[in-house]
């Protein structure tokens, strides 16, 4: 029996939800086009963006007139668009655009293994690797195009957030700094610029790092202060540096595997260092927050999770850390600050 508070207001409440699905894909689809690239000058009507792009017009317009539902595109006049605030972020050539995330989450290999979800409730296994056993980072390997895919969107998301990283924390006063697992080094590289005195170290496997010196992140400055070690952070962990970066690593992996990551960090940092993660905060209960969603991301997609404040506590100490403080920066990130004991 439904409770007193239901009503069928509620009850199309839970199904518009539902929604979310068709504003996804819709979005996704718009970003790969390019559409939002092809309204940069002005309006244009649909049957001329869809002889530029080869695609069905009246598909074309009635997925334009839905998203200017959302707010996404203007219809100014009879099936012809303008870009809107919103679709401007979608053009690849404005700062900060988010075009490649939407790309990658409205691909097979990102958004296909939600179809199981269902199948990871029931297991507690990742449906990526319901299909050939495989995890998603093996694939990665394995798959150049996706690779590259993952790589742009990875460094859309690390623009969004690398100014505020690199000035919330005074990672000046430890002289130097190793991004275990950075990627294309663009949180290194803001990170540097931020603090002159800083050297750096980019680690990641082999390919990760071919694909790091070809993104340009380097000035001549910069290049001067950094190196590149390749590594497998599952193996060991390069020494050298005082202080020790991970961004949205160890959210990637359940507890024992992130502990492995954890312990050949504390083989590689000094005792008078520091580790510092990069996470997102999960946030309390009854309450939406980047942490939850991005947690059923993670288990749906890796078999990893986003973990509480608490979580991260013990997971630290039983790799020999002890978490000192966390700073919370903006869209849910926190940064955790952990010293060896």
């Amino acid at each position: 029996m439904a409770t007193q508070s239901a009503s069928p207001a509620t009850a199309l409440e839970l199904l518009q939800m539902t929604d979310g699905l068709i504003v996804h894909q819709s979005l996704c689809a718009a970003a790969t086009l390019g559409i939002a690239d092809l309204l940069k000058d002005g309006a244009r009507s649909t049957a001329d963006l869809a002889a530029t792009l080869r695609v069905n017009d009246d598909a074309l317009y009635r997925t334009m007139r839905f998203l200017a539902g959302q707010g996404v595109f203007h219809e100014t006049a009879p099936r012809t668009f303008l870009n809107s605030a919103l679709s401007e972020w979608l053009r690849t050539d404005v700062p900060g655009s988010v075009r490649s995330i939407l790309i990658y989450r409205g691909s097979p290999f990102y958004f296909a293994p939600f179809g199981d979800l269902l199948y990871t409730i029931e297991t507690g296994a990742p449906a990526r690797e319901k299909a050939d056993g495989e995890n998603a980072f093996e694939q990665l390997r394995r798959n150049p195009d996706n690779s590259r895919m993952f790589d742009d969107a990875m460094t859309n998301i690390s623009l969004l957030w690398a100014s505020d990283i690199a000035a919330a924390y005074d990672f000046g006063r430890w002289s130097s700094v190793m991004d275990v697992g950075g990627g294309n080094g663009l949180l290194l590289a803001t990170i540097l610029t931020a603090n002159p005195g800083l050297t750096g170290v980019l680690a990641d496997q082999p390919h990760v790092l071919e694909r790091a010196r070809q993104r340009g992140f380097w000035s001549l400055d910069l290049a001067a202060r950094v190196r590149f070690e390749p590594m497998d952070f599952f193996q060991s962990i390069p020494a050298g540096c005082r202080a020790y970066l991970m961004k949205n690593i160890i959210h990637d992996w359940n507890d024992e595997r992130a502990r492995r990551i954890l312990l050949n960090c504390r083989r590689a940092i000094p005792d008078d260092g520091v580790l510092l993660l990069v996470e997102y905060c999960v946030g309390g209960e009854n309450t939406a927050t980047v942490g939850k969603t991005l947690d059923v991301v993670m288990l749906t997609l890796t078999g990893g999770k986003e973990r509480t404040v608490g979580e991260h506590r013990h997971l630290l100490a039983s790799a020999g850390f002890r978490l000192h403080q966390t700073l919370s920066i903006a869209n849910d990130v926190m940064i955790i600050e952990a010293t060896p004991h």
